[in-house]
């Protein structure tokens, strides 16, 4: 049983590997793939529907404000500084995603302010194998952001797909919809008002909180 366990821990270790990695994109990459898509009336993955393009379109928005607003604080500065050994930090997201856009531009700031943090994004249609490896509730809930050794692409420690606060909220409206009625675009805007109104402060805590068991 020992031994069913341990080989089932490595075999997950190593869905990442040097060929993902590789083509992870860089946040700036990110972002230019999706304004280009977006010119082609695209976003990522199969679905170009125009709810899947205003969505990405809103994201758009999102991300652009937040790159220029987003500070962290002494607190996240302070405990990335302790990232004594260099990692890889692999994000599984699409440009549609909502919680991606409040999300990515934070651990983009962070990996900016630290030569020892290497962040690649990944899609998660795209890469199946390893979105399954790491389901949220049995779901493929994203952003997910996967902290790898980037010498061994050991597994650090995981963390996402959203702060605590938000990710009860959705579980509540997925339990509750049938019975309340409300739309998704209705819990859409309420869940980024939160999103707004909290200005990153949850997110950046929750990954202090992880980063200490990173180190």
């Amino acid at each position: 049983m020992n031994s069913n366990t341990l080989n089932i821990e490595n075999v997950k270790q190593q869905v990442i590997t040097a060929n993902h990695v590789e083509k992870g994109q860089k946040y700036a990459e990110y972002r230019e793939m999706i304004d280009q898509l977006l010119s082609q009336e695209k976003t990522t993955g199969d679905n170009h529907s125009e709810a899947m393009l205003h969505y990405t379109k809103m994201n758009v928005q999102r991300m652009k404000r937040l790159d220029k607003t987003v500070k962290l604080t002494e607190e996240t500065l302070e405990s990335v500084a302790r990232i004594e050994r260099p990692q890889t930090w692999v994000v599984i997201t699409e440009g549609w995603c909502g919680d991606a856009a409040q999300i990515v531009p934070v651990l983009e700031k962070i990996a900016d302010s630290s030569d020892k943090i290497d962040l690649k994004l990944i899609l998660r249609d795209e890469n199946p194998e390893v979105m399954d490896a790491y389901l949220t509730d049995g779901a493929r809930s994203i952003p997910k952001l996967i902290a790898l050794d980037s010498e061994t692409l050991e597994e650090i420690g995981t963390w996402g797909p959203r702060p605590a606060p938000a990710h009860d909220m959705v579980m509540e409206y997925k339990e509750t919809k049938e019975t309340t009625g409300e739309s998704y675009l209705d819990f859409s805007t309420r869940l980024h008002r939160w999103y707004a109104k909290d200005k990153t402060q949850t997110t950046q805590q929750e990954l202090n909180n992880t980063l200490k068991d990173w180190h």
